[in-house]
């Protein structure tokens, strides 16, 4: 940064504030030029030692003579405001006069102001009521839904993302398909027809930037304000937070060791818009749906002539005998609108998810996806469809099922040694993190604080929960970090659990 012989240094700005002349008004120019220049300086828009353009750049650019920003600039010298600077221009002077700021104060600050009340949509105030999923920094121990990024084949993936920059057209640069793009497309519908059973092809998918994008984009599609929506109870807080947006009105139903309660849905909401599942790998309890009420939740979907939005979480990482098949595959009435992300099997900054949408509603949905952000970025969708083609993505989640098994069973060891009987342990079939069930007595909410000042991503389980009754437990993830980090971790909560439970 240059400096000038005082020792006061000035940068260079490539970017000036707009400047608005009122040609036609009484005012003269070089009289608006310097109170717009007052008010800039004194309101901090313009900072101390910031060049400001020279007159001849700033004639030009405002069509005016030089005659109006040389008055106005040497009103501004005499002042104080600007400073001359030999070699340099001119920029900002370092201090203001007293005097102006003994102007400007009369000017109250916004902590002065009179407090007024917020003016925000209804949606967004329900949405900002509800719990917040705090996401901890990757290698936090026991953070859910994070994977073991040290693990990605970052070297492979980077030669990927190379070869495509060296070669890639023109064409490229300019606006894709609403959709995505097709080679991806395709590649998906391959990779969930051998995987997940789904009959669909490549005019179905749609690229999406992870399942929260997803999410909303099918809740503004289907959504009309105040519609019913079922959601599980416990279920995933930030899915919630997406029907909310829409101006859903949430229905919670709860869950029991067969997943969804759909006689006790249809009770409590018989005709609900929609209805937000996770069937294969339940969220957070970690259970499969079973036949029996993937059956009866199709059924009452045809009869109430509703949908289903299938959150597909985790089912790659399934430990315990082959993986289920998603609801989609039985669906025979094109009422399941499938929801996949590639974030916990990659990694989440790659930002890429997908849709499976009935081809009836195919056209509803590009229309909403064009409202929101017009198409999805191309570049990566290149790279990640030739790591799908080479079979480098069927190789990492094979070796990341091992791994994560392995550190599972860690953790599950852990906690019996340190906790024993005092935690019941759920959802150990699959995905990247387990509930350890705890008395009722114990305050899970404490427990998570105490454990954050340890550095522990801990998540309380009442948290899941809409409504009064509220099962305590602990939601810990083991699929970010090695399995010494969680024998430490699981010592640390261990004494924290001892420390909390008296006030509990």
């Amino acid at each position: 940064m240059p400096t000038h012989a005082t020792g006061q240094t000035w940068t260079r700005s490539a970017f000036f504030p707009p400047i608005a002349l009122d040609r036609d008004g009484a005012v003269p120019i070089y009289r608006q030029l310097y109170d717009w220049f007052q008010r800039a300086i004194i309101g901090g828009r313009l900072r101390s030692g910031q060049r400001v353009p020279s007159s001849r750049s700033l004639a030009a650019e405002l069509n005016v003579s030089r005659i109006p920003i040389l008055t106005a600039y040497e009103q501004l010298l005499a002042e104080g405001y600007l400073e001359a600077i030999k070699g340099a221009g001119t920029i900002v002077a370092a201090s203001i006069p007293q005097m102006e700021f003994s102007a400007a104060s009369r000017l109250r600050k916004p902590s002065e102001l009179p407090a007024r009340p917020l003016r925000l949509a209804r949606r967004i105030e329900k949405a900002m009521a509800a719990p917040v999923e705090i996401v901890p920094p990757p290698g936090t121990a026991f953070g859910a839904c994070q994977p073991a990024l040290r693990e990605f084949p970052i070297e492979i993936w980077s030669s990927l993302i190379a070869r495509h920059a060296r070669a890639m057209p023109a064409a490229a640069m300019g606006y894709g398909d609403v959709m995505g793009e097709p080679g991806l497309r395709e590649a998906i519908a391959e990779y969930l027809g051998a995987a997940r059973a789904l009959t669909c092809d490549a005019s179905q998918i749609m690229i999406v930037a992870g399942s929260q994008h997803g999410l909303q984009i099918a809740a503004r599609t289907l959504l009309n304000e105040g519609d019913p929506v079922w959601i599980e109870n416990p279920g995933y807080p930030r899915a919630r937070r997406a029907f909310l947006m829409a101006g859903a009105k949430l229905t919670p139903v709860p869950i029991d060791r067969e997943g969804l309660d759909v006689r006790a849905g249809e009770q409590r909401c018989p005709h609900a818009r929609a209805a937000y599942i996770t069937p294969s790998h339940q969220y957070p309890m970690g259970m499969t749906m079973s036949a029996t009420r993937r059956m009866q939740l199709l059924n009452w979907a045809a009869r109430a002539n509703t949908w289903i939005i299938e959150d597909d979480y985790n089912s790659e990482f399934r430990f315990a005998g082959r993986p289920v098949a998603a609801l989609h595959g039985l669906d025979g009435d094109d009422r399941v609108i499938y929801v996949g992300t590639f974030s916990k099997i990659l990694f989440p900054a790659l930002r890429v998810g997908y849709l499976v949408i009935p081809k009836a509603l195919v056209k509803a949905f590009c229309v909403a996806r064009d409202s929101m952000d017009i198409f999805p970025a191309p570049f990566l969708q290149g790279v990640l469809t030739d790591f799908i083609r080479a079979g480098h993505f069927a190789r990492h989640v094979r070796r990341m099922r091992i791994l994560y098994l392995a550190r599972q069973q860690t953790l599950i060891a852990a906690l019996s040694s340190a906790l024993g009987s005092q935690v019941e342990m759920m959802g150990t079939d699959a995905g990247l993190h387990l509930v350890a069930l705890l008395p009722d007595t114990i305050d899970d909410v404490e427990i998570s604080r105490r454990a954050a000042a340890s550095r522990l991503a801990v998540t309380p389980l009442s948290s899941c929960y809409l409504g009064r009754r509220k099962r305590k437990g602990l939601i810990l993830g083991y699929g970010g970090v090695d399995q010494s980090t969680i024998e430490r971790a699981v010592k640390q909560l261990s004494r924290q659990m001892h420390k909390a439970a008296p006030q509990a």
